[in-house]
């Protein structure tokens, strides 16, 4: 899929995507070979997407989701839809469930 997403554009990752994939290396500088700056271009999360993904939240607490570390998948998918990027993901039912405009690319 990382393949399939690279022939469309760049790709994109954020601190937290960073964080998550970090837990399967020792060291960062194992992440960092793994994640070549050359072929994932690396952005700072943008303030627009903070308040998007804590109002996203905030309807999945409503409407009674109860998975505890559910706010970095919001801001991942409010930064993917401020900047009109489209997102890799597993679970694409639940970002089109919460950023209707979102383009998904799913396996």
């Amino acid at each position: 899929m990382l393949s399939k997403a690279a022939r469309r554009g760049s790709l994109v990752i954020n601190p937290l995507v960073y964080a998550e994939v970090s837990v399967t290396f020792d060291t960062a500088e194992e992440l960092d070979a793994a994640l070549p700056p050359a072929y994932f271009v690396r952005e700072p999360l943008p303030w627009e997407a903070a308040f998007i993904a804590g109002k996203a939240c905030a309807r999945y607490r409503r409407r009674g989701g109860t998975r505890p570390a559910l706010m970095s998948d919001f801001y991942i998918g409010a930064h993917a839809a401020v900047a009109g990027y489209t997102l890799l993901t597993r679970d694409p039912h639940r970002y089109q469930a919460y950023f209707s405009k979102l383009r998904i690319l799913a396996p």
